[in-house]
C-alpha cells in the first residue's frame, strides 16, 4: 500500500473521529455527565491527529505540494470536515499517480 492510499485512510479516520468527538462524545460529556466518551474518543482522535501530520508532511514530495498546499493540508485538518473536502482532490491526484504507471 502506498503511502498516499495510508494518509488517506488516515485522513478519514481523523475526520470521522474530529466528528464523533464533536458531535457525540462532546453532548455526552456535557448534557449527560458522562466525561469517559471524551476521553475515549479524544485519545483516539489525538492518536489520528497525529499520525495524519506526520503522514500529511511525508507525501508532500508524492503530491508535489508546494508550500501553500502543504499549509492548507495541514491546516484542514482543524476544520471538522475539512478532511473529507481534502479527500477529493487527494482521490484525483491519486488516479493520476496510477494512470502513470
Amino acid at each position: 500500500m502506498t503511502a498516499l492510499k495510508i494518509f488517506r485512510k488516515v485522513a478519514l479516520a481523523e475526520g470521522i473521529s474530529f466528528l464523533v468527538l464533536l458531535l457525540i462524545a462532546m453532548p455526552l460529556k456535557y448534557y449527560f455527565g458522562m466525561p469517559m466518551a471524551v476521553k475515549v474518543v479524544g485519545w483516539a482522535h489525538g492518536v489520528l491527529f497525529m499520525a495524519y501530520i506526520v503522514l500529511a508532511l511525508s507525501v508532500i514530495k508524492t503530491m508535489k505540494w508546494s508550500w501553500f498546499s502543504t499549509l492548507v493540508a495541514l491546516a484542514v485538518s482543524l476544520l471538522p470536515a475539512g478532511t473529507f473536502w481534502l479527500d477529493k482532490s487527494l482521490k484525483k491526484r491519486e488516479l493520476e499517480l496510477e494512470s502513470l504507471k
